[in-house]
């Protein structure tokens, strides 16, 4: 558009121009009613380096290489990257689906600026991906909210592959959507126990996702939740994975004594013992 001649010449540099401040503007300064943006969360930069160090840090499950995404309160995608010699040593359908991780932890957590008029939560409520599965299952509380709320698959699946997990990841600036319901999904909450938004993380069993979302929390410095109201029962780790489930009677899917339980997974460990969030 830029190099149209003659009368056209003006015009598509205008389009071009209001579609450049558009997208700058969703990836830049998505402020939005609750003045959040991506510009005041972790960058690529960061999300990488607390990453890395998280999946080394981390070593139950598969002990795999790792995706990992930030969006911010509006649900714009932040951030995007990977762990790994490139971008196959990881599995590739994690990357989309560490972004829905973040996605719902952010939709469905909150901070006590909920509280007004007499409804809402005094402390705020965080609800980790984990927390979900059970009150998700047929008869469960939440039954159907993995269906809504869809991943966008044209922002999921956009641009060349050759950007996955770079500082110019596609997904970047879009509103990716998505509802995950297993481990791997942790609001973040800045100092003052703010909600600014969510990261996700994904590439190995889902317990160990949980695990190393927590510690890549921790590294960026975004778990000033003490305080902050969650289901697991442990104060120091409030939206912590909760090993609760044991068989049905009935059959099918295994009863949650607290309706927020996980099912364990290969490997598992090391949840209880990680580190306890700021206040």
């Amino acid at each position: 558009m830029m190099h149209k001649s003659s009368v056209g010449a003006s015009k598509g540099a205008a389009v071009a121009v209001a579609f450049l401040c558009m997208a700058g503007t969703a990836s830049a300064d998505d402020t939005g009613a609750g003045g959040n943006a991506c510009k005041d969360l972790p960058d690529y930069a960061a999300l990488k380096a607390a990453l890395v160090a998280a999946t080394a840090t981390e070593t139950s499950g598969l002990n795999n290489q790792m995706w990992g995404t930030i969006v911010d309160r509006d649900g714009i995608v932040c951030a995007v990257a990977f762990t790994g010699v490139n971008r196959g040593a990881q599995w590739p359908g994690s990357r989309v689906i560490s972004a829905q991780k973040a996605n719902t932890a952010n939709a469905f957590s909150l901070d006590s600026s909920s509280n007004s008029g007499g409804s809402g939560q005094p402390n705020g409520l965080a609800l980790s991906t984990a927390n979900l599965y059970s009150a998700v299952q047929p008869g469960g509380s939440l039954f159907g909210l993995q269906f809504s709320n869809p991943v966008s698959t044209n922002d999921a699946y956009d641009g060349q592959s050759a950007r996955y997990g770079t500082a110019q990841d596609p997904m970047v600036g879009s509103k990716i959507g998505g509802v995950n319901v297993f481990g791997g999904g942790l609001a973040l909450y800045a100092v003052g126990k703010k909600i600014v938004g969510a990261v996700g993380v994904s590439g190995d069993t889902s317990c160990a996702d949980h695990n190393i979302a927590w510690r890549v929390r921790n590294n960026l410095g975004l778990d000033h939740l003490s305080g902050v109201g969650g289901v697991s029962g442990d104060l120091a780790r409030p939206d912590n994975i909760i090993f609760d489930i044991v068989p049905n009677p009935n059959g099918g899917t295994g009863n949650s004594a607290g309706g927020f339980g996980h099912p364990t997974c290969l490997n598992t460990s090391g949840s209880g013992t990680l580190p306890p969030v700021q206040p």
